[in-house]
């Protein structure tokens, strides 16, 4: 595998597939004998590193930046930068925590670069999400066989990604990680750089305004 090309995360990934990575909550080993090949720049290790976490990391970025194509392009970034820069990993928080940390410094970069740029939307809210149709929420959501259940489901989900993205970058970033994600208080804190008390303010923050802005949508 050649980690100066990009890294292919098996066609295309549909939002249920990631939903059903998550769940299973595949690991890779974070003991001192997988860090150490990773250093030594094993490519099968980062191969094993990219099958077990780039499904995990491809929903994140999709709920950070609500584009597809963007998430894709900062996965394959996220992990090319892991390869980079891993002489500087010092093991002291866990291989999960240090990725998730790079992918939101990728998605911060994207979101400055937009910025500048005077771009204020990233997607339409209306836009499948890979070759099922289906998105987050819904992937999410019990099934159901009534068309007016799914009708009603869809609104829900449309307005709850719409919400989030009305956030502000700081309590959003908190909300998923905890909410979506669930990591606890300190892994937030970790992967974001701050402490346990700015995690809970964020989240509390996070949490009432999205509250409101979901009144009379759900």
């Amino acid at each position: 595998m050649s980690y100066g090309e990009p890294i292919a995360l098996g066609g295309q990934m549909d939002m249920e597939q990631v939903a059903i990575a998550a769940s299973v909550g595949a690991r890779p080993s974070a003991n001192e004998g997988f860090i150490e090949r990773l250093r030594r720049r094993e490519a099968a290790a980062f191969e094993e590193l990219i099958a077990e976490r780039s499904g995990e990391i491809y929903g994140l970025l999709f709920r950070l930046t609500e584009n597809t194509e963007e998430a894709r392009d900062l996965t394959q970034e996220t992990f090319l930068r892991a390869f980079q820069s891993i002489d500087r990993f010092r093991g002291d928080a866990d291989v999960r925590t240090w990725i998730y940390r790079i992918a939101i410094n990728q998605a911060r970069n994207q979101f400055r670069w937009w910025r500048r740029r005077k771009r204020d939307a990233t997607v339409s809210l209306d836009q499948k999400q890979g070759e099922s149709g289906q998105s987050l929420i819904g992937t999410l959501a019990e099934p159901s066989e009534n068309p007016e259940q799914q009708t009603l489901a869809r609104e829900r989900e449309l307005a709850l990604r719409s919400a989030l993205q009305r956030l502000g970058q700081a309590y959003r970033e908190t909300v998923i990680l905890r909410d979506i994600e669930g990591f606890t208080y300190e892994e937030i804190a970790e992967t974001l750089g701050i402490n346990v008390g700015t995690v809970k303010s964020r989240l509390a923050r996070g949490r009432q305004e999205l509250r409101k802005k979901l009144e009379g949508s759900l």
